[in-house]
Formats: structure tokens, C-alpha cells, sequence
């Protein structure tokens, strides 16, 4: 489904599962959430957000999440979520994700997700390491001015 992800470095396969499905005989909402954080936190493995988060205390939090559903999800049925990065700044990035349904060959949801960079150990927000957004301006193919 490459038509679908033209500049997303990141797209994960995911089955859709029957417990995933609500009395309105489609995937609940919420469930798509779901499928965005899968992507999400794919993506920050490649780009060692994970490992920083471990090693030095630093890593992403979430700070809020949208979605625009657009086709309902049922079973059964394969999914592709996609995710990339649209704007960062010193602390913080803007995540879109796409989902597209193999069985619709539609694009079923769009949204974004605002990551900040987090500092767990001091409890407050701190500048994405700078290895950290190395990698992200490798995978995304461009570099992010600072603001």
C-alpha cells in the first residue's frame, strides 16, 4: 500500500482482532489509539527514544493525541498504520499517523499525536537529546530548524 505512505518512514502491520470490535459491530474508537501508539513507539525505538528514556532518563511523553475517523475498522481485516514526524522544536514534535485498511483499500483514520521530550528522573520537560534528533532527521530524510 504504498500510494497510501508516501514520505512515512514508519509503517507498522497489524491485524485487526476480533475483541477489538464494539456493539456497533465496528473497531471501538478508542481502539485506533491504540494502533497509533503501536506506530509511535516503533518509531521511537528507531530512533533510540527508548533507549535514551532508559540510559540518561529522558524520553517522550505524550502530551495530546487526535484522530479523524474516516472509514470503521471491522473483522476481519488487515491494518497499516503509518507515523512521521511534520514539525519539531527544541522540545517537543508533531506526529502524524494514518491508518489504511487492506480489506477497504481506504485510508480508515488520520491523526497527530504532540510528543514532548521528558526528563523522568527530574519530573519536567527537557530538549530532545541531541543523538536522539539525529535520528530523527535521518529517518525523516530532512532536518528540523530549532525554534
Amino acid at each position: 500500500m504504498p500510494e497510501f505512505f508516501d514520505g512515512f518512514p514508519v509503517v507498522v502491520e497489524l491485524p485487526v482482532v476480533w475483541g477489538e470490535m464494539d456493539a456497533f459491530e465496528h473497531v471501538n474508537n478508542a481502539v485506533y489509539f491504540r494502533y497509533f501508539e503501536t506506530a509511535r513507539l516503533v518509531y521511537f525505538d528507531k530512533i533510540g527514544f527508548l533507549e535514551t528514556n532508559r540510559t540518561k532518563g529522558v524520553g517522550p511523553i505524550l502530551a495530546s493525541v487526535r484522530c479523524d475517523f474516516r472509514k470503521p475498522l471491522t473483522f476481519p481485516d488487515k491494518i497499516f498504520v503509518g507515523v512521521l514526524i511534520s514539525e519539531m522544536s527544541a522540545d517537543r514534535f508533531l506526529m502524524q499517523h494514518r491508518i489504511v485498511s487492506e480489506k477497504l483499500q481506504k485510508i480508515a483514520a488520520e491523526g497527530e499525536g504532540l510528543i514532548v521530550s521528558y526528563n523522568y528522573r527530574d519530573g519536567r520537560k527537557a530538549p530532545i537529546p541531541d543523538e536522539v534528533r539525529k535520528e530523527i532527521e535521518k529517518l525523516e530524510g530532512r532536518s528540523f530548524p530549532v525554534r
